[in-house]
């Protein structure tokens, strides 16, 4: 249980380790808002990642729904639009970096691991505002959380603490900025129409960093 301040900086260190940097993966969370900021950021720290999202075309969702497939993006970072009826078929890595409210989410979420037979893990980042919510998730699921065991050799604490925190933190201003001038997550300027939807999507809640 990490305070959500320090959740990108974790997010980038798990992403990195070595078991986990080959691994096809899905990032959940709650809000559009937080999976652009998300996308944005772990673009500037050099990870391969598109998003999912209902602000998003259908174009755009076609698109980045092909590059997630064909592994062209590692990473597909989504709200609960991808949870259901969407053909992906590999995932070995879900992380909720948001608990999900509704204990089925969170059931549909991890069900896009370990499909097939296929081994698969799901990851979810708590904080003590969650407690109530893992508790209703567990009670669905008829089974209790376990505490993420961190790689051999491996100290996530400790890389963010000393490595990662203050470089993640760099990105993630930069990424707030980036949208709040309307600047795609390659640092490029959006365009009339998709740019005038993104920045009413900003009006209704303002990044917070």
């Amino acid at each position: 249980m990490k305070p959500s301040t320090v959740h990108l900086a974790f997010l980038h260190t798990l992403l990195s380790t070595p078991l986990n940097l080959p691994k096809s993966t899905i990032i959940f969370t709650n809000r559009t808002i937080q999976a652009t900021l998300i996308n944005h950021t772990l673009k500037i720290l050099g990870h391969r990642v598109t998003a999912l999202h209902s602000q998003l075309s259908q174009r755009e969702r076609i698109d980045s729904l092909g590059r997630f497939r064909a592994a062209a993006a590692r990473i597909l970072i989504a709200t609960d639009v991808a949870s259901r009826g969407l053909d992906i078929p590999e995932v070995q890595l879900v992380i909720n970096f948001d608990v999900p409210r509704d204990p089925d989410d969170y059931i549909h979420r991890v069900g896009r691991t370990a499909r097939a037979g296929r081994k698969g893990e799901a990851i979810t980042f708590i904080t003590e505002r969650d407690v109530i919510l893992v508790e209703t998730i567990e009670k669905r699921v008829g089974r209790q959380m376990e505490e993420y065991q961190e790689e051999e050799g491996v100290s996530l604490e400790g890389r963010v603490v000393r490595e990662e925190l203050k470089k993640v933190s760099e990105a993630k201003r930069t990424a707030a900025l980036d949208i709040e001038e309307g600047r795609d997550e390659k640092g490029r300027k959006k365009r009339g129409k998709e740019k005038a939807q993104k920045d009413n999507g900003m009006r209704e809640k303002r990044l917070k960093i």
